[in-house]
């Protein structure tokens, strides 16, 4: 009989240890943390490059058509260069910048207009044989060697949060470079800029972009209405431009938690 007993208790005893081992805490490691991707935003800093090509506009010319040969048709050229900037993303679908470029060009025309009025009345007679005078002919030649602009932007991410369509506006300047008869060499001349692009966040800080601009420079100088010098205010070069290009964005997400180990 005690023997029973015995058993009885002993079994009992084991049994409750048993359910005692079960309501132990488990010492079994946690899953390891996964952060969540970042946030798509178009906030922060970027420098790029871009490359693409340009032309002047049929209407670059001094305001009488005086020894720019005003009429001529822009002779296209290679357009590249570099830029930097700043975006703000005021809400998901609203973006607004900043943004500041410089290019190097080929762009230039051949002057195919009327010329000078002495040339173009008295030329025919004492000169017939030299073909830049008369009817139809121009002594000078055009080109931008170089602009730049400082504008401001502003977008909708409307088709998706990668997708940037903005239009962009602000001041430029350039150094135009033109040689013929009576005319000043070189001048640095300023005036404004605009236009619009695309751009695509193809991968995290990186992006693509497309852009058209449509510019329009003019001298600043204070050399009277009927001055034929670059530096006159009534000569103005206007150019259109299209570039690809690629930028990086430094502050295009924040960085993941570091957690402590245990």
């Amino acid at each position: 009989m005690k023997t029973a007993i015995s058993a009885l208790a002993l079994a009992t005893a084991l049994f409750a240890g048993a359910a005692s081992a079960a309501d132990l805490p488990s010492h079994k490691a946690p899953p390891p943390y996964i952060p969540p991707p970042p946030v798509m935003t178009w906030t922060g800093f970027y420098a790029g490059l871009n490359l693409g090509g340009g032309f002047q506009d049929r209407t670059s010319s001094n305001v009488w058509n005086f020894g720019w040969g005003g009429g001529s048709g822009g002779r296209g050229g290679v357009v590249g260069g570099g830029q930097i900037g700043y975006n703000f993303q005021v809400t998901p679908m609203f973006v607004v910048g900043v943004e500041t470029d410089f290019q190097g060009t080929s762009i230039g025309s051949g002057g195919n207009g009327n010329n000078f009025l002495f040339p173009f009345l008295v030329g025919p007679v004492l000169f017939p044989g030299l073909p830049f005078f008369g009817f139809g002919g121009s002594v000078d030649t055009a080109r931008i060697n170089w602009f730049g602009t400082v504008r401001g932007r502003v977008g909708i991410t409307l088709l998706s949060p990668q997708l940037l369509l903005y239009g962009t506006g602000g001041f430029a300047y350039g150094e135009v470079q033109r040689n013929g008869w009576w005319n000043q060499n070189s001048a640095v001349q300023t005036g404004w800029t605009a236009g619009g692009g695309a751009e695509y966040m193809f991968m995290p800080n990186w992006s693509a972009k497309v852009e058209y601009l449509y510019t329009q420079i003019s001298g600043q100088g204070n050399n009277g209405w009927f001055s034929f010098g670059l530096n006159s205010p009534n000569n103005r070069t206007r150019f259109h431009t299209i570039r690809a290009g690629v930028n990086y964005h430094f502050n295009f997400a924040s960085p993941a938690p570091v957690l402590a180990k245990y």
